[in-house]
C-alpha cells in the first residue's frame, strides 16, 4: 500500500492520481467549505499589552487531601508543590497552591506567581501554606495575557465561605455562561474560564433547597449541564476536594491513595489510606508516596474528605454522543510513564510507532527520534521494521518546549541551540526520523539540515500522527488553520519544503487502532476520542463566535 496526501492507505494511491483518498479529500473540502471555522478572536485579534486579560490554556491541576484526624503529619503543601513540579510539561508559566486547615470556610492560605514552580516556591512560601487539604496548578497561556491576575487557583468568597478552583481546559460556550452570569449582576474582573466557572458556582440552582448549607454536587452539577466540555476542574472548600471531569471526558483526571512510606510494591487495595491524592496525570505518584488508583470518569464528581471519597453525582452526556478524550494526549502532551485507560503512555506511542512503520515502510540504515516525545515512536517503528535504532541527536534539557514558545522567530532560534548532531553515528547512514507530530513546521527543516551538515546521505521523516489541520478550541495552543503547515503542503510538498527525502504521517485510523491496541477494555461505550484537530469534526460542534 502506498500513502496519499490525505494521509490514508489504499493500493490506488500508488498508481491511481484520482485514487479514492484524493476523492475522499474533494468530498470532506466540500463538506467542510459550508462550516465556518470561528479563529480564536481573543487569541489572534485582541491587543497585545500589559493590561489585556485573557486566559485559554493546557494546564494541569493537582489536589491533595489527609486522612484521619487533623491536624495531619503529611505535609500536604509540599506533596503538592512535588505533584505540581511532575505536572510542569502541562504549563510553565505560572504556578499557585491553596490550602485549608479544613475547620474554618473564611480563609485559605494561598500563593501563586508567574514562572516555574521551583522559582515561585521556596521553603518560606511552602510553611506559610498551612492545611490539611489543598489544590494546585500549573499553566501555560495560549493568549496575550501573561500576568499574575490569571495565576490559579482561582479563589472566591461567597456567601458561605471561600471557594478555590483549578481548571485543566476551555469552555466552548463560555460566551453564553458569561452573558447569564453578567445578567445576574456579577461583574467579571478577568476573562478566566476559572473565575466564570468560580461565579457560576456560587449561585445555587433555583430547584435545589439549600435550608441546610450549601449543596456544593448541585452547584458543579447544574454547572456541568450548561458547559458541556471542557474542563477537568479540582474544586476546595473547608474540608472537602471536588474532582470533576467533562461529560466527554475530554481532559484528563485520575485519582491517587497516599499510602505508608514503607508499602512498596505491594497490592494498594490491602494498603492504609493516609490521604488522597487527585491529577491531570499519574506521573508524579510515586514521588510523593502515593499509588494510582484509577481515573476519574467522564461526567463524574468526586468528593474527597478525611473519611475517604465517593461518587457523589456523574452527569451523562447525550446518548447519541460518544466519549472524545483528547487524543493529543496520547501524541504529545502528556508525560510518558503516565497511565491513561488502563495503559502507559510510553505504550501507546510506542504501538504509534508499530502502526507508522506498517503504514511507511522504508529501507534505511538507522531509525532515530527528535527527543524526547518522538523516542518512544522510534522504538516502535525499529521493532516493527527490523531496522536498528540509534540516537542522532543530542538535547539541551535547558530550552524550553519550542511547541509553546510565542513567535516563529523565537522558535526557528530556539532549534539551534535546542539540538547537537551525534556525528559518528550519523556520517554515511540513511536515516528514520521520527517525530510525534508537526504543528507549524518550523523546526523540523533546521533539524534536517543538522544531520545532512554531519553527513547523513539521507534524511526520510515519519510523523507518529495524522496532519494537523484544524483549530483546538478545547484547551490546546492552535488557534487558526492558516498556522498548521498541513493546511499549506501536502506530505510530498512539506518533504520539499523542509530538505527531506521523503515523509509521511500515521493516519487517523492507524492512530486510533495504535492507542486501543493496550487498553484495558474496548467498550464502544466507554471509549472515544476527540480528533477534532486532525479530522474538523468536534465533539460539541463548533463554539459560538466570542463578542468581547
Amino acid at each position: 500500500m502506498a500513502q496519499s496526501d490525505c494521509g490514508k492507505f489504499c493500493d490506488a494511491a500508488a498508481s491511481d492520481a484520482e485514487s479514492c483518498c484524493q476523492r475522499e479529500i474533494a468530498t470532506v473540502s466540500k463538506c467542510n467549505a459550508s462550516k465556518v471555522f470561528p479563529d480564536k478572536i481573543y487569541k489572534s485579534v485582541q491587543l497585545k499589552g500589559e493590561n489585556v486579560t485573557g486566559m485559554t490554556c493546557e494546564c494541569g491541576v493537582f489536589g491533595a487531601i489527609a486522612c484521619g484526624e487533623y491536624p495531619t503529619n503529611l505535609d500536604i503543601a509540599q506533596m503538592i508543590c512535588l505533584g505540581l513540579v511532575a505536572l510542569q510539561h502541562r504549563g510553565q508559566e505560572s504556578a499557585g497552591i491553596c490550602t485549608s486547615l479544613g475547620k474554618s470556610s473564611k480563609n485559605f492560605s494561598v500563593h501563586k506567581g508567574m514562572g516555574m514552580i521551583n522559582n515561585i516556591f521556596n521553603d518560606e512560601a511552602i510553611r506559610k501554606l498551612k492545611g490539611n487539604l489543598g489544590i494546585g496548578h500549573t499553566r501555560y497561556s495560549t493568549s496575550a495575557a501573561s500576568e499574575a491576575v490569571n495565576c490559579q487557583p482561582f479563589v472566591v468568597h461567597t456567601a458561605h465561605g471561600a471557594l478555590a478552583i483549578a481548571h485543566n481546559g476551555e469552555l466552548v460556550n463560555c460566551e453564553s455562561l458569561r452573558r447569564e452570569v453578567l445578567d445576574r449582576g456579577v461583574g467579571l474582573s478577568t476573562h478566566s474560564d476559572s473565575e466564570l466557572i468560580a461565579q457560576s458556582l456560587c449561585c445555587a440552582p433555583e430547584d435545589v433547597s439549600e435550608h441546610d448549607g450549601p449543596n456544593w454536587p448541585a452547584r458543579i452539577r447544574h454547572f456541568m449541564t450548561l458547559a458541556p466540555l471542557s474542563y477537568s476542574l479540582v474544586v476546595l472548600h473547608k474540608d472537602k476536594i471536588y474532582a470533576v471531569r467533562d461529560s466527554y471526558g475530554n481532559r484528563p483526571l485520575c485519582l491517587g491513595k497516599i499510602v505508608p512510606f514503607d508499602a512498596g510494591h505491594a497490592n494498594i487495595e490491602d494498603q492504609i489510606a493516609e490521604g488522597w491524592v487527585v491529577s491531570s496525570e499519574s506521573c508524579g505518584f510515586l514521588s510523593i508516596g502515593a499509588r494510582y488508583v484509577r481515573e476519574v470518569e467522564p461526567g463524574e464528581i468526586i468528593e474527597l474528605s478525611r473519611n475517604g471519597y465517593r461518587t457523589v453525582d456523574i452527569v451523562e452526556r447525550p446518548d447519541y454522543k460518544r466519549m472524545a478524550f483528547c487524543i493529543f494526549e496520547y501524541v504529545y502532551f502528556a508525560r510518558s510513564d503516565s497511565m491513561f485507560e488502563g495503559q502507559m503512555v510510553y505504550s501507546a506511542r510506542l504501538q504509534c510507532g508499530r502502526q507508522l512503520a506498517r503504514e511507511s515502510p522504508l529501507d534505511a540504515d538507522l531509525v532515530s527520534s527528535v527527543p524526547e516525545s518522538g523516542t518512544a515512536a522510534a522504538h516502535g517503528y525499529a521493532r516493527e521494521s527490523g531496522l536498528p535504532f540509534g540516537e542522532v541527536l543530542c538535547k539541551n534539557r535547558y530550552v524550553g518546549r519550542t511547541f509553546i514558545q510565542p513567535s516563529t522567530r523565537l522558535r526557528q532560534l530556539g532549534v539551534a541551540k535546542k539540538f547537537g548532531a551525534l556525528a559518528q553515528n550519523v556520517e554515511g547512514k540513511r536515516i528514520v526520523l521520527v517525530d510525534d507530530s508537526i504543528v507549524r513546521g518550523n523546526t523540523i527543516g533546521p533539524i534536517i539540515k543538522l544531520l545532512r551538515d554531519a553527513g547523513a546521505t539521507e534524511v526520510h521523516i515519519r510523523i507518529a500522527s495524522p496532519p494537523l489541520q484544524y483549530p483546538c478550541y478545547m484547551g490546546i495552543n492552535i488557534p487558526t488553520r492558516e498556522e498548521l503547515i498541513a493546511n499549506k503542503l501536502n506530505a510530498t510538498q512539506l518533504a520539499n519544503h523542509v530538505g527531506a527525502d521523503s515523509l509521511a504521517y500515521l493516519s487517523v485510523e492507524g492512530l486510533v487502532k495504535a492507542v486501543q491496541t493496550n487498553k484495558s477494555h474496548v467498550n464502544p461505550i466507554k471509549s472515544g476520542y476527540c480528533t477534532a484537530c486532525l479530522t474538523g469534526e468536534y465533539p460539541g460542534g463548533l463554539p459560538e463566535e466570542l463578542s468581547w
